[in-house]
C-alpha cells in the first residue's frame, strides 16, 4: 500500500500481507514477529504503537535529502522556503528531533503534529551555522560607577589598545584636550564625543563603541556616572551581558562614591535589577600618587564592597571578580602589569575573553527593545536583540502601536551592513515605510520611541496598561499608599505609573501574603500591587521573559523600588 497519508486512491504493494486504507483509518495492522527493524538508526524516542511494520527483508530506502535532511544545516531563508513551497515527504513528517533522519513510516497526521505558524518562523541555528554566519561571539559590556571614577578613560584606552582608535587620532585628541586645559581627559574623548561632555568631563548619554579581541567581539556601553543621568545608565545596563563596576582607589574618591548618595551603590543595584549576573569590579587609579599600587588600599576597598554586593544579590565568590587596574596607563587592561607584583590574576580583557559562552535564545520569538531612534534616509532604530534572530527584508511588527513594517537594512556594531543578526547582537536597523504611512491608530503617537519593541507578527509581545507586580521598597522617607505616582523603567522604556491598589504585604521571613490588603507600605517592606501606566507599554511576566518583566521605580532622582511583573492584566481586570 502507499505510505503517503495524502493519497486518495489504493496503490497495491506486492510485498504487503494485507491492504490498509491510506486515509485516517484507526485500524492497526497486525504486527509481524519476524520483521526486521526499518532503520539501523536508533530514534530518540520510542517508536509509536501505530507505526506500520514492513514485511520485506530489504532495507527501505531513505527519503531523499531534499525532503528530510537537506535543510537541517541551512540558514533560515532556505529552510522557510522548503517548508512553505513544498509538502514534506513522509520520512520528513516522522522526524521529531531537529537533526535525526528516520526511515520508519510516520503516524497519520494529527493537529498535534502539524507545524504551527510560530514554529515555521523559528528554525534552529546550530553552532556551525552561527560560526559561519557571525564569526566570533558578541558580548555587551557596560561600564558603571560613580562620576569621575574613570569609566570613559578606561573605555577609550581599551579602544586604543585593541586598535579601534589609531595613534594619530589619539594624538589629535591629546592636543585638543591640552588646548582646552583638559590634558588628562584625552583618552575619554574617544567615547565622549559631544561638546558638552568634553567641556564638563562628564558623560551625559550612554556612549557606545566596539572593539575586538582574538576570541570575541565587544560593544562598550559607557554609562554616565552623574546622578542626574541615571535613566541613561539604566538604558545602558538593560542592554548589557556583563557589568564592569569602575571604582576609584584614590584617597577620598572611593569613600565619596560609596557612601549614601554616591552612585556606586545605586549603579550596583540597578545592574542587578537590569539582569546583569556577572560583575567585574575594576579598582581603578591604582597608579595614583595617593595609592601607588598599595595592596592594603586594594584589600580595604574589597572588604567594604563585598558585604554590599552580597546584600544586593551578587555572590562574591561566583558572580564577582575584583582586579586592580589603571585606566590611564593601561596597566592590567590588555596585558598584565609588572607594577603590581602581588596580583596574579588575569587582565581585564583576558578575563572577559575567558568568560563562559552565554546562553542565547536563538530560537525564541524575536524581541528587540528600541533603545534609540533617529532619521537617516528613513527610520533607524538601535537596540540589542534579546531573543530570536533577524534577516534583511524580514517582515516585523512594531509594538505597542501594532505597526507592520519591514527590515530594509541591518548594521552591526561596526556600522557594516550585514544580511542577518542574532540574539545578543547590538544592531542598527532601518525600518521601511514608517514615515510614509500614518494611517494606523490616530489616537497613538506615530513616532517610534525608546521602549517600543520589534517582534514577529506571529508571536507579538504583550502590551498592557495594567499589571500585577511584586515590589521591594528600597528608599522612601514617607509611607506609600494607593495612588502613589512614580516613573517606571523597564528594558528601554520609561513611563509614568500609578499604584492602583496595594493587594498583599509579603512577610520577609516566611514569604507569606497577608490576607487583607494593606493601607500603606514603607521602606524595607515587600508588597504585591496593581500598577497602572499612563500609556501602553511592552511587558511580559518575569517568569516568561525576565528581561521584559523586571523594572525599577524612580521618584525625585532616587530609586524608590525594584520589582518584577507577576501577571499582565487586561483593561477590564
Amino acid at each position: 500500500m502507499s505510505l503517503n497519508p495524502q493519497a486518495n486512491e489504493w496503490k497495491p504493494s506486492f510485498t504487503a500481507k494485507e491492504f490498509v486504507p491510506s486515509f485516517d483509518a484507526p485500524a492497526q495492522p497486525p504486527p509481524v514477529p519476524d520483521a526486521p527493524p526499518a532503520s539501523t538508526t536508533q530514534p530518540s524516542a520510542p517508536a509509536p504503537v501505530r507505526v506500520l511494520k514492513l514485511t520485506k527483508t530489504e532495507p527501505v530506502p531513505q527519503a531523499p535529502p531534499s525532503a528530510a535532511t537537506a535543510d537541517d544545516k541551512l540558514p533560515k531563508k532556505e529552510e522557510s522556503s522548503s517548508k512553505t513551497e513544498s509538502k514534506p515527504a513522509p520520512a520528513a513528517k516522522a522526524k521529531t528531533p531537529k537533526k535525526e533522519t528516520s526511515s520508519v513510516p510516520p503516524q497519520q497526521p494529527t493537529n498535534a503534529t502539524k507545524t504551527d505558524a510560530v514554529a515555521e518562523d523559528l528554525e534552529a541555528l546550530d553552532g556551525d551555522i552561527i560560526a559561519d554566519l557571525y564569526g566570533k561571539e558578541h558580548l555587551n559590556v557596560v561600564f558603571m560607577g560613580h562620576v569621575d571614577a574613570g569609566k570613559s578613560t578606561m573605555g577609550g584606552n581599551i579602544l586604543f589598545l585593541t586598535g579601534m582608535v589609531d595613534k594619530r587620532t589619539m594624538e589629535k585628541y591629546e592636543k585638543e584636550a591640552k588646548d582646552a586645559g583638559r590634558e588628562s581627559w584625552y583618552l575619554s574623548w574617544a567615547l565622549d564625543t559631544g561638546a558638552e561632555e568634553r567641556a564638563k568631563g562628564k558623560t551625559v548619554e550612554c556612549g557606545r563603541a566596539c572593539f575586538e579581541t582574538d576570541k570575541r567581539r565587544y560593544t562598550i556601553l559607557d554609562a554616565p556616572g552623574h546622578k542626574n543621568y541615571v535613566p541613561s545608565m539604566i538604558s545602558g545596563a538593560s542592554q548589557a551581558d556583563v557589568g564592569v563596576m569602575v571604582i576609584s582607589a584614590r584617597k577620598g574618591e572611593f569613600e565619596t562614591g560609596f557612601e549614601r548618595g554616591g552612585q556606586t551603590r545605586e549603579h550596583t543595584m540597578l545592574a542587578k535589577t537590569s539582569g546583569i549576573v556577572k560583575m567585574v569590579v575594576a579598582i581603578n587609579k591604582m597608579d595614583d600618587p595617593t595609592v601607588q599600587w598599595d595592596k592594603e588600599r586594594y584589600d580595604e576597598i574589597i572588604a567594604k564592597l563585598t558585604p554590599f554586593l552580597k546584600q544586593t544579590g551578587f555572590n562574591p565568590k561566583t558572580d564577582v571578580y575584583f582586579m586592580p587596574v589603571s585606566g590611564y596607563t593601561g596597566a592590567n587592561i590588555k596585558d598584565r602589569s609588572s607594577a603590581c607584583s602581588w596580583y596574579n590574576g588575569p587582565s581585564l580583557l583576558e578575563y572577559l575573553d575567558d568568560l563562559k559562552t552565554l546562553d542565547r535564545k536563538l530560537n525564541a520569538p524575536l524581541m528587540i527593545p528600541v533603545a534609540e531612534k533617529y532619521k537617516d534616509m528613513g527610520t533607524i532604530i538601535v537596540g540589542k536583540i534579546e531573543s530570536g534572530h533577524i534577516k534583511k527584508n524580514q517582515s516585523v511588527l512594531l509594538m505597542p502601536n501594532k505597526r507592520a513594517t519591514e527590515i530594509s537594512t541591518i548594521y552591526n556594531e561596526t556600522e557594516e551592513e550585514v544580511e542577518q543578526a542574532m540574539c545578543g547582537d547590538n544592531v542598527k536597523v532601518r525600518l521601511k515605510g514608517l514615515e510614509e504611512d500614518v494611517s494606523f491608530d490616530p489616537t497613538f503617537h506615530h513616532e517610534v520611541s525608546p521602549g517600543f519593541m520589534v517582534c514577529t507578527k506571529k508571536k507579538p509581545v504583550k502590551t498592557a496598561t495594567k499589571f500585577q507586580a511584586q515590589l521591594a521598597i528600597l528608599e522612601h522617607k514617607n509611607i506609600i499608599c494607593a495612588g502613589y505616582t512614580a516613573v517606571l523603567h523597564v528594558h528601554a522604556a520609561a513611563e509614568e505609573i500609578t499604584l492602583g491598589a496595594l493587594l498583599h504585604l509579603i512577610d520577609k521571613k516566611t514569604g507569606r501574603k497577608s490576607k487583607r490588603p494593606p493601607q500603606f507600605v514603607k521602606q524595607g517592606q515587600k508588597v504585591i500591587a496593581r500598577v497602572e501606566t499612563s500609556g501602553p507599554i511592552c511587558v511580559e511576566t518575569f517568569e516568561d521573559y525576565p528581561q521584559l518583566g523586571r523594572f525599577t521605580l524612580r521618584d525625585e532622582g532616587k530609586t524608590i523600588a525594584i520589582g518584577r511583573i507577576t501577571k499582565v492584566l487586561d483593561d477590564d481586570e
